[in-house]
């Protein structure tokens, strides 16, 4: 076939009813051209089939055959003719419903044909005067979504009271007494509350992030505090095995030594046993060839010139008795366990570093003192004036013992503070649950709600039930109080000596703790000194 006339333009062989390049056409009895599809759509669509182009009217629905020339023609224009170009759909853009080959960009929607037109596919709305009728708008995709189902018109309200898109139908209706307002109002309303709850979602993915860094954080922190509970139980357990060595290398060398001054004994003894013998023995030769005599004269002259017996020790009362070693491992493991007490007494080294760590800044409440008590302005001082004051009633104070608490409470984790003691002849100091009596006498227990150390006349004691009496320590001029929560643990120690003095275990904790101070009464000037609250220095 010769090749198509480039003259010819795109209409000569476009279908009528979908306006583009031929796609298997067929002819109808009054000759005109269809894609297959096209046609036999139409006709579908139709109670009486007729040609689209002329009108012609067939009594029974014809069975159009393929054009063979057409289609040859349509496929050879196709390969050798440039369609206009036209610019696709990008993403983002509403295609044409009706282009078969490549999508255009739709220009226009119908809303009575529910289709989308690019502006070839458009040309028959604007031409043909029915169609002209029909309410064209800005390109929508999925058009059949944007109908209201039940009155077959587009959605373009919002219903605040069901929270529903609606038509112009549906407010004179069903929803006649309800709220409406456009739908764009209603997105923007809606596009805002959803950019703060995205910033809301991002704002929590933000707190979990840095939750998540603290748990690592504080597994990776955990690790390296246990690394160094490690090293300092090896050296105590190092020290404890030298001890237990020690011991049995004494014990040891114990039995030896019995055994060997028995041996030694022994041998003394044999030594002297077999030079008696021996002496016995030649003692024996002598008078051996005497007895076999029978010259009488001879007899009593060889008699009479016999060496006097050697001396002999009369054995019959000597004997060897065996080492007893009855008692010798008691006193051993006695004295193995004396060893072991005192060396696990012993603090490790670095455990007042380790409990140092987690130093929390506390400052007094004056709301909480006791009316004599005199406090710092910085809230980091105070001491028992030995007058009292006139104060606002507070249900935070304490009016029964001449103690002060703290602004700050915990309810969780670990913390430490170190409190200077130093030229007081009397104090009290550690921490309270919350809900303590603070206007009576209860007692100062743990079962009262107190975990506290108190020095008081030379004596320093933990205030149980029995009280806990500890040693004296000599010089002691810091205390220092850290609380594990979660363990449930009290301790205090000598902080210039990094020796623990108490620890209280087995707590149990359901409220907030407050550290608190007991100054003690004035004593006329000999208590004066002030408790104080001191920045730790945890330089070795």
């Amino acid at each position: 076939m010769a090749s198509a006339n480039t003259s010819w333009s795109e209409e000569n062989f476009s279908c009528p009813i979908c306006l583009d390049v031929f796609s298997s056409p067929v002819s109808t009895p009054c000759g005109h051209n269809f894609c297959g599809t096209c046609i036999n759509k139409y006709w579908d669509e139709q109670v009486q089939c007729k040609c689209p182009v002329c009108n012609k009217i067939f009594d029974a629905r014809p069975d159009p055959q393929v054009n063979i020339l057409v289609s040859e023609m349509a496929d050879l224009f196709r390969t050798t003719v440039r369609v206009k170009e036209q610019p696709c759909f990008e993403p983002g853009e509403v295609p044409c419903d009706v282009c078969t080959g490549t999508q255009l960009k739709a220009v226009k929607s119908c809303l009575v044909c529910l289709i989308s037109y690019c502006q070839t596919h458009l040309e028959r709305h604007q031409r043909v005067a029915v169609l002209k009728k029909h309410r064209l708008v800005e390109p929508m995709d999925r058009l059949e979504d944007r109908m209201c189902k039940k009155h077959d018109r587009l959605l373009e309200l919002f219903c605040q009271t069901e929270q529903e898109c609606v038509c112009q139908y549906c407010t004179e209706t069903d929803h006649k007494s309800h709220p409406v307002v456009p739908l764009k109002e209603e997105y923007e309303v809606k596009t805002a509350l959803l950019r703060k709850i995205v910033a809301e979602v991002q704002q929590m993915i933000r707190e979990r992030k840095l939750k998540i860094k603290e748990i690592k954080d504080t597994v990776e922190f955990s690790k390296k505090d246990a690394d160094g509970e490690i090293a300092d139980g090896g050296q105590v357990f190092t020290a404890l095995m030298r001890r237990v060595e020690k011991c049995r290398d004494d014990f040891n060398q114990t039995v030896k030594e019995r055994l060997k001054t028995t041996e030694k004994q022994a041998e003394d003894l044999i030594k002297e046993l077999e030079q008696e013998i021996e002496d016995l023995t030649n003692r024996s030769s002598e008078v051996k060839p005497l007895s076999h005599t029978k010259d009488h004269l001879h007899f009593l002259q060889a008699f009479r010139s016999l060496k006097d017996p050697p001396p002999t020790r009369d054995w019959t009362t000597v004997e060897v008795r065996p080492p007893s070693y009855a008692g010798t491992l008691r006193r051993t493991l006695d004295q193995l366990e004396e060893t072991l007490n005192m060396e696990m007494k012993k603090p490790p080294v670095a455990e007042l570093k380790r409990v140092q760590q987690y130093e929390v800044d506390v400052t007094l409440d004056p709301d909480t003192a006791y009316h004599r008590l005199i406090l710092s302005e910085d809230g980091k001082q105070v001491h028992d004036g030995g007058v009292r004051k006139r104060l606002p009633d507070n249900p935070k104070r304490c009016t029964e013992y001449t103690c002060v608490l703290t602004r700050q409470s915990f309810s969780s984790g670990r913390f430490y503070f170190e409190v200077q003691v130093k030229d007081k002849a009397a104090w009290r100091l550690g921490v309270a649950r919350e809900s303590i009596n603070r206007r009576g006498g209860t007692g100062l227990t743990p079962e009262m709600g107190y975990w506290t150390l108190s020095y008081y006349k030379n004596r320093l004691e933990f205030k149980d039930n029995p009280v806990v009496p500890l040693p004296l320590r000599a010089g002691l001029q810091k205390v220092g109080v850290f609380v594990d929560y979660d363990e449930g643990l009290v301790s205090f120690y000598d902080v210039e000596a990094r020796v623990p003095i108490y620890s209280a275990t087995g707590c149990t904790f359901t409220e907030p703790l407050y550290p608190i101070f007991h100054p003690g009464s004035h004593q006329e000037g000999r208590n004066s000194a002030p408790l104080i609250i001191s920045p730790v220095n945890q330089t070795d």
